[in-house]
């Protein structure tokens, strides 16, 4: 079975990004001697799952930042080529949720991590998360762009651990409760 896992920064009011999509208020924050968990999380991921903003901003960063597979879904990248520098490190897909986690089992990916306000909503909304490690970044942004959208019903969440850092960020991992 695969699972899916969400590893994510927020501002304090929730919010991952200005309306715009920038994130500069969250690289501002980025401590470069302290990774926040990122390593041993990402250790026990097979596969990265992000939606087309994410991607997009990701290659604004500069060199791909990422060490693992990466899924793009997106209904406008879908049957496009892949660039170049990114052959055989991204692909595109524009599977439905639940679909998707089943074709990824048969190609026996068991960890997914999951990124961006949308994708991280639709598969919540389908129950296809295990767990949520949000960082909080001490700063409030009044508006932007939410991680979590409407829900049809409630979704429990169990704490797991959370924990502080000097920079100031908060740290909590949530297991959703079936």
């Amino acid at each position: 079975m695969v699972t899916g896992h969400v590893f994510i920064a927020t501002s304090l009011d929730g919010f991952i990004a200005r309306p715009d999509g920038d994130v500069q208020w969250l690289l501002e924050r980025d401590d470069p001697g302290e990774d926040h968990g990122y390593q041993e999380f990402i250790a026990g991921i097979d596969l990265i799952l992000m939606g087309r903003k994410s991607y997009e901003k990701a290659l604004e960063f500069g060199p791909w930042p990422y060490d693992r597979p990466v899924l793009v879904l997106s209904t406008q990248l879908a049957g496009t080529p892949v660039p170049t520098a990114l052959t055989g490190k991204v692909s595109f897909t524009c599977q439905r949720p639940a679909q998707l986690m089943v074709d990824l089992a048969t190609q026996g990916v068991r960890h997914v991590y999951l990124d961006g306000g949308q994708v991280i909503q639709s598969f919540l909304r389908e129950g296809l998360i295990a767990d949520l490690v949000i960082t909080i970044v001490p700063v409030l942004l009044g508006e932007g762009i939410r991680l979590f959208g409407e829900t049809e019903a409630d979704i429990d969440l169990e704490l797991v651990n959370s924990r502080s850092f000097p920079s100031g960020l908060v740290q909590a991992r949530y297991r959703v409760a079936r």
